[in-house]
């Protein structure tokens, strides 16, 4: 570990930039304008090309279906000179951070040209205080349901997080527990009664009920208090709020079986709880939950039995140090580049992670806010359950002969000799 721990150090700091340049994706964004100011003007770059369509709203939703681009652009007329208002639709992923950021400043930096050009004449002083102000709005092309960029990207990083902690956590118990039976000697004992493998299995099972009862209850109490706070003041979380509303004539912001989708668009100008009560929609949040179980509770199986393995591999909690920090360095590295992976939650390095089954659990509850194909949420749950079968069986070679070794250094050398018995 002289030798390796500097290396995989220096490789957690080097490789994330690394990956991070080879992590964007390429997005085509078609461009409805009916101001007619931004479609000759607006322009891309290596990661986002714009595509301008000569057709009206409704139509381009229906071709956007079919089409292979990745997101519309709607820029419909607005009264205010100074103020642009856009809506970005999708069909199933959203559209990522670089992606809108990329079509708002594209905006802004038309309108402020279009501003000086038609404000010629002007003092300075009134030169800088030209704002302008675009307001880029986020929907469902099938449901027209609105999303949060940072609200989805929070929810991401939160749940990938929270995964990280509590296989950490309750995997260090199980390692713990492991390696108090052993210098105790308890486990001569037990191990009369049940054989090594299900002493293992009752130990990492035990322990992954516990945490699952820990958060089944964070999750009901959250729940109870929301439900509280709703009750003692009904505006607080409602949705609809106050609205400011711009009308045009097209009804694209509307689904299409809306009563009004054929005479307005609505933009909606929400604050406060009523936002992220309008973003959570856009989640599908019964497939968070149900994703966060699979993942916490198998993610915690492949590395509560390695940290089983490890326990019963050592004497004392000092020797589990060079150890544990080959085990950990992917969920550590999964960690580290959960930033680029928000900014590109659909990129090469983003899939890549999370269908290996070491960095999937937290990878993949950072990407699943943000849209992801069934087949590719099924391939990585299926690679994960077999990556904890082949991590139990390695985990029972070691253990079964590990937990009644006393008094020599273990190394790696000696760990492979016990598996190959």
């Amino acid at each position: 570990m002289t030798i390796l721990g500097p290396l995989l150090f220096a490789a957690l700091m080097v490789l994330p930039t690394y990956l991070a340049t080879k992590s964007d994706e390429k997005n085509l964004v078609n461009v409805v304008d009916e101001t007619g100011i931004y479609s000759k003007a607006i322009k891309g770059n290596s990661t986002v090309q714009f595509r301008n369509l000569n057709m009206g709203i409704e139509e381009a939703r229906v071709a956007f279906k079919t089409d292979s681009a990745d997101a519309l652009l709607y820029i419909p007329k607005t009264e205010s000179s100074q103020k642009a208002k856009a809506v970005l639709f999708y069909q199933d992923n959203q559209p990522s951070l670089n992606v809108q950021e990329r079509v708002r400043s594209e905006m802004d930096e038309i309108l402020e040209h279009v501003l000086i050009r038609t404000e010629l004449g002007i003092d300075p002083q009134k030169l800088k205080g030209l704002n302008p102000d675009v307001e880029l709005t986020t929907r469902n092309i099938e449901t027209g349901k609105k999303s949060l960029a940072l609200l989805t990207s929070g929810l991401g990083l939160f749940a990938g997080i929270l995964i990280y902690f509590f296989i950490f956590i309750f995997g260090s118990q199980v390692m713990r527990g492991v390696l108090e039976e052993k210098t105790s000697r308890i486990v001569e004992v037990i191990v009369s009664s049940v054989k090594p493998f299900q002493l293992m299995m009752g130990k990492i099972i035990g322990v992954a009920l516990v945490g699952l009862t820990q958060f089944l209850l964070w999750v009901l109490l959250t729940f109870m208090i929301i439900t509280a706070v709703n009750i003692m003041n009904p505006g607080l979380l409602d949705a609809s709020g106050d609205k400011q509303k711009v009308i045009s004539d097209s009804g694209a912001l509307m689904p299409d079986n809306s009563e009004s989708a054929q005479q307005k668009d609505t933009f909606d100008a929400e604050s406060g709880f009523a936002a992220i009560a309008t973003g959570l929609q856009s989640i599908n949040i019964p497939l968070m939950l149900l994703s966060f179980l699979f993942f916490f509770l198998f993610g915690y199986l492949l590395y509560g039995a390695l940290f089983a393995a490890i326990g019963s591999a050592v004497d004392n909690e000092a020797d589990t140090q060079q150890f544990m920090l080959p085990v950990t360095i992917p969920l550590l590295l999964s960690i580290v580049m959960a930033s680029f992976i928000v900014q590109s939650p659909s990129g090469p390095v983003a899939f890549w992670f999370s269908m290996i089954p070491f960095t999937s659990p937290v990878v993949m509850m950072i990407r699943i806010p943000f849209g992801v194909e069934v087949w590719e949420l099924v391939v990585s749950m299926g690679l994960l359950v077999i990556t904890f079968l082949g991590a139990v069986w390695l985990a029972a070679k070691i253990y079964k002969t590990g937990i009644l070794m006393y008094g020599s250094k273990v190394n790696y050398k000696v760990l492979w000799k016990w598996i190959r018995q």
